[in-house]
């Protein structure tokens, strides 16, 4: 114990000049994640201007002449980078309730959707489908998990979207196709590839 205590104490000491930095970012990332727990119910306006609030206020440190080293100023950049990056789907939890708040939450339901198409399927491992379509079958499950939709839900508002995200699946199921007709015979596969290259290539 007493080494112990000779250790922990000469690492405080070696860091010590870090410690005031160390706390004020991670009070930054404590106010963040109080913002965002939302245990009061606040509506998504408040949330927002507080946090543009919280913003405004570490703003100031990504810059050289405020800092008071090169650490914070690393930290309150990276904070500000990811708080821009993520701002338009931040706060739509709270519009939807449904929605999952973290990336916990939305792992676990990615398991669930994982875990009940191996039971539908009787596969040990997730098909290749789930990669292909799971963009679509993700969102139809997590929407008809409370109830299931109606005819006026199941129809399409824009049906160019529509359309479009159909020829997106096709696309994507057409390259598993190529991708499974290399592996049955990749001699006949590469072969009419390289046809189709010289034919391009050789004059008219």
């Amino acid at each position: 114990m007493k080494r112990l205590h000779r250790l922990v104490c000469k690492g405080l000491d070696a860091t010590a000049t870090r410690w005031p930095d160390l706390e004020l970012a991670y009070t930054w990332v404590r106010c963040a994640a109080h913002l965002l727990e939302n245990e009061s119910q606040c509506s998504i306006e408040w949330l927002r201007r507080e946090y543009r609030v919280l913003l405004a206020q570490i703003a100031p440190y990504r810059k050289a002449c405020v800092s008071s080293s090169p650490f914070l100023q690393e930290a309150a950049i990276q904070f500000w980078k990811v708080s821009h990056s993520y701002w338009r789907g931040l706060f739509r939890c709270y519009e939807y309730p449904n929605l999952p708040r973290t990336n916990n939450d939305l792992e676990h339901t990615f398991g669930s959707f994982r875990y009940h198409e191996r039971r539908c399927t009787g596969r040990k491992v997730t098909s290749a489908s789930t990669v292909i379509r799971g963009s679509v079958r993700l969102v139809a499950l997590m929407g008809t998990r409370s109830k299931p939709p109606t005819a006026e839900q199941l129809r399409p508002r824009c049906v160019e979207a529509w359309r479009t995200l159909r020829q997106q699946l096709e696309t994507c199921q057409e390259t598993r196709r190529q991708q499974r007709r290399f592996r049955q015979n990749p001699e006949i596969y590469l072969a009419a590839i390289e046809e189709q290259l010289l034919r391009s290539t050789l004059p008219t």
